[in-house]
């Protein structure tokens, strides 16, 4: 048995999609675009691998668990991929970004064996709880002021990112130990990093920087420093203010970067990760029936009638 849920959440994408939908923060908004790209492209990965290694599971619950994951991750790509046809309407160049983000892991599955793509799921997944904590404990920043459409998609996301935090783990140490998943993550890291210059050479190249207002490079760790210098090919960018997370006070970002990094020790159990408040809240508003896919808009409705009827 699994306690995770598959929850097909009405997103609604019609009309215009701002691509900074958080104008109060590019840099986060961009980055959040980003994501968006990868999760179309990884999480077909997953469902790939996952589908492949299923059969071969001898444990009834991680089957089970394995079983929920990957469609809760076909659920996310479906999503993501609504979000992105609504910024394709507007910057149709962004469908070629898609695709060769697909095509990279594309290569990936045809390269490597089934134990490489587990070890890579559980790297990444694992990390996905710190970072989403840090996002979900500043929702009110980073969320609360964007286009209500596509914050909500990425509160439910990252909300079920952190549900199944344990997943990708379980199914991989049913197959390897952590010998194996440590020997992989420098190749994990250098696949994820031509994935992202992928992705930040498309936006710049087919959305106009008036429109992004931030140098995409910023998402390349190597190439960030040079995308916050002044070019007068680009204009007077908006500077790098660190993932638009530098309102966050230093120890909060500092304490996130280092359980990443413990994330990925032998050991390593994600069900000990403090979590974010937040996922409580989603999670009992989902339960409750309220609507998810439009969370602030509900919520200040909410708030006018019973400011009305006191």
């Amino acid at each position: 048995m699994t306690t995770l849920q598959v929850r097909r959440v009405p997103f609604d994408f019609d009309g215009d999609v701002p691509f900074l939908w958080n104008p109060e923060n590019p840099e986060f908004s961009m980055s959040a675009n980003a994501t968006g790209i990868i999760a179309i492209a990884f999480e077909k990965y997953i469902v790939a691998a996952v589908k492949e290694a299923i059969p071969l599971l001898t444990d009834a619950g991680v089957a089970a668990e394995a079983d929920a994951f990957l469609r809760q991750e076909a659920q996310h790509a479906r999503a993501h991929r609504q979000h992105m046809r609504a910024l394709t309407r507007t910057y149709p160049g962004l469908q070629d970004t898609v695709d060769a983000a697909m095509a990279l892991y594309d290569e990936l599955l045809a390269s490597k064996p089934l134990k490489f793509h587990l070890a890579y799921i559980a790297d990444l997944e694992s990390a996905f709880t710190p970072t989403f904590k840090l996002f979900l404990d500043h929702e009110d920043r980073l969320f609360a002021p964007g286009d209500d459409r596509v914050a909500s998609l990425f509160l439910w996301h990252f909300t079920e990112e952190v549900e199944h935090r344990s997943s990708g783990l379980r199914i991989y140490r049913e197959f390897g130990g952590e010998a194996y998943r440590l020997r992989a993550l420098p190749s994990v890291l250098l696949h994820i990093n031509r994935l992202l210059k992928v992705i930040a050479a498309g936006i710049n190249e087919h959305v106009p920087f008036e429109d992004r207002k931030v140098d995409a490079r910023v998402l390349v760790p190597a190439e960030g420093v040079r995308a916050k210098l002044p070019s007068r090919r680009r204009g007077n960018p908006v500077p790098s203010s660190g993932g638009g997370l530098d309102f966050i006070p230093k120890a909060e970002r500092r304490a996130a970067a280092r359980r990443v990094l413990r994330a990925q020790l032998p050991g390593h159990d994600p069900e000990h990760q403090p979590l974010p408040v937040f996922v409580d809240t989603w999670l009992g508003r989902y339960e409750d029936g309220a609507p998810v896919a439009s969370w602030y808009s509900v919520t200040k409705t909410a708030t006018k009638t019973a400011t009305k009827t006191d």
